[in-house]
């Protein structure tokens, strides 16, 4: 298994429309392992393939402390049976340490596909209803700031923006400390 790289906001490809996912092979496999790695490393509740910059429709969730109950959905489907929505206070791997509340159905039915290519459907509500609907957002190339005022999402986009640059000023010296400490005798 391997960590994947998780792409951040403002970053472009998260806009990119996942396509259907049409074989069910290792390859598939593989990328959910990898991802269920990379959103327990991060650490996350879910993670959609637009993400880790793989655009086919496949999210993996697991909204468990213990991380025992993996949950993978293929070419999902959401459908709200309610339309009472209901204000839920979400964050995003893309978007670190932001949180905002953001309005959404409180009951829907997904109807998936599994590793194996096999349908599945539930019905879904609290955590489960948001999460799904929120990892959906992300194969349509959408993301949670998207709902939030102008003004906020122009405040987190010069966040992130910031927060990129600090983190590429702090490789180089990294790299340069670690060329110094193995040549060091």
């Amino acid at each position: 298994m391997a960590l994947l790289p998780i792409l951040s906001f403002p970053d472009p490809r998260l806009r990119t429309k996942a396509r259907p996912v049409t074989v069910f092979d290792a390859a598939l496999r593989q990328l959910a392992n990898d991802m269920f790695e990379t959103m327990y490393a991060a650490p996350g509740i879910g993670l959609a393939a637009s993400q880790v910059d793989q655009h086919i429709q496949l999210i993996v969730m697991d909204l468990t402390e213990d991380k025992n109950q993996p949950q993978v959905f293929i070419n999902p489907v959401v459908t709200p049976l309610t339309e009472d929505c209901v204000p839920y206070e979400e964050g995003c791997l893309s978007v670190p340490e932001v949180f905002d509340k953001v309005d959404r159905p409180s009951r829907v039915r997904i109807d998936a596909l599994d590793l194996d290519g096999t349908p599945f459907s539930l019905e879904a509500d609290g955590l489960l209803a948001v999460c799904i609907q929120h990892e959906m957002d992300h194969l349509d190339g959408k993301l949670f700031v998207d709902y939030l005022s102008p003004l906020k999402k122009q405040r987190i986009r010069e966040k992130m923006q910031k927060r990129e640059r600090q983190l590429s000023r702090q490789k180089p010296a990294a790299t340069e400390n670690t060329r110094r400490s193995a040549s060091s005798p």
